[in-house]
């Protein structure tokens, strides 16, 4: 019979583990962005929305950068379009 530290000391354990930290940041982030963009140019448009949430944890961070140097919501329309298949 296993045991729960048996259980715990398996690949597909520890694989499971590592993949829910992955999402739980890369959910983090994605709050974080819309948090900021809402922030600065108000209400983010379901289009926007759902290509935000579909960028990896790579592009959300370099989002997050560009950020700083938005003006305003035309410069996230030329970045998103940059930077994915929009």
């Amino acid at each position: 019979m296993f045991l729960v530290s048996d259980i715990k000391q398996t690949r597909v354990y520890q694989e499971a583990k590592q993949e829910g930290r992955q999402e739980g940041k890369q959910d983090e982030a994605t709050n974080l962005l819309f948090r900021q963009l809402s922030k600065r140019f108000g209400k983010l448009s379901s289009n926007y929305i759902e290509t935000i949430s579909n960028l990896t944890i790579e592009q959300l961070e370099d989002l997050g950068e560009a950020l700083l140097d938005f003006v305003d919501i035309t410069d996230l329309e030329q970045w998103l379009k940059a930077h994915t298949n929009q």
